[in-house]
């Protein structure tokens, strides 16, 4: 969602990627409530941190879930900022279809609200 988030917001700024430890997949959820705003992921796909260790510099290295922020590598080579946004991860909520929808849709309105006032602090959008 983050990925989807900034690309919209700063990609004319940003080579923007997004990966995680152990990747799962993309769930449909996630596809759902991203739709609900305008954003098509149907063709996106989970990538694991190690397609991108390495292979390049990066000015900032954004986690996202305490998990990662614990297990990423400290020692990433070439990034310039590294910056944790603790968000809920909402694949982990139990309930019935509505309330884990219902929480995909806070957790991306949390995570839409926060690229956005990161963005605007790094001056890429007005306020």
């Amino acid at each position: 969602m983050a990925e989807a988030f900034l690309r919209r917001m700063a990609g004319d700024h940003f080579e923007v990627y997004s990966a995680g430890l152990e990747p799962k997949g993309l769930n449909p959820l996630t596809v759902e409530v991203m739709a609900e705003v305008g954003y098509d992921l149907t063709g996106a796909r989970a990538k694991s941190v190690s397609e991108f260790l390495g292979k390049g510099l990066y000015r900032y290295l954004i986690t996202v879930c305490d998990q990662a922020e614990q297990n990423c590598p400290t020692a990433w080579p070439g990034v310039a900022e590294r910056l944790h946004w603790s968000f809920e991860d909402p694949a982990a909520f139990q309930g019935s279809f509505e309330s884990r929808l219902e929480k995909f849709r806070q957790v991306r309105d949390q995570i839409e609200q926060k690229v956005y006032t990161w963005v605007v602090e790094l001056q890429l959008l007005p306020a």
